[in-house]
């Protein structure tokens, strides 16, 4: 599917937080292995059980999960990256364990700006003293089909809000670092 206007929703979430086997599903890595179910439809229980047992036991560090002021300092890292530039972003939620963006990209441009993105604010987040990994990898990349899908995602990504994410808006100016 190509991607409306080159809008794309963007996912990605902290460190150990969605590991191969976990019960709401997952994907190898370069799809070496099929595995039936999603988070919406999970796979049959105890699929991956070993899996997920070997992954916890691979971890270099405890699960990563973001207080709110750590939230703020990695959203606000995010978006004056993005900003800076010449991305268009007008939505980005993170909450304790994962973040909703809503940018315009080049074509197939994607994963590389957000990667910088989060390398950015792991620095932010060391600089404030976290330490070690503090994000998972890679990210997930949704084309945006048209304006109603735009604004569908957008109005979810405000939603995070109700469950105590940090959630930045266009509407609330551009952060600069």
């Amino acid at each position: 599917m190509t991607a409306w206007n080159d809008w794309y929703h963007v996912t990605g979430h902290t460190y150990g937080t969605w590991l191969p086997g976990d019960p709401r599903g997952w994907r190898e890595k370069g799809h070496k292995r099929h595995v039936d179910g999603d988070y919406k439809t999970p796979p049959p229980a105890g699929t991956g059980e070993g899996l997920l047992a070997h992954s916890r036991r691979a971890m270099k560090q405890d699960v990563v999960q973001f207080d709110p002021a750590r939230r703020a300092i990695a959203g606000r890292a995010i978006v004056a990256f993005l900003l800076g530039k010449g991305f268009e972003i007008i939505a980005l939620s993170l909450d304790a364990i994962h973040f909703h963006l809503l940018g315009r990209f080049g074509e197939g441009e994607v994963k590389r700006p957000i990667g910088q993105a989060k390398v950015n604010a792991y620095y932010r987040l060391r600089d404030a003293g976290h330490r070690g990994k503090v994000w998972g990898r890679s990210c997930g990349v949704r084309p945006i089909a048209g304006r109603d899908h735009q604004v569908r995602v957008y109005n979810y990504i405000r939603e995070h809000e109700r469950i105590g994410a940090w959630v930045w808006t266009h509407e609330e100016g551009v952060y600069w670092e």
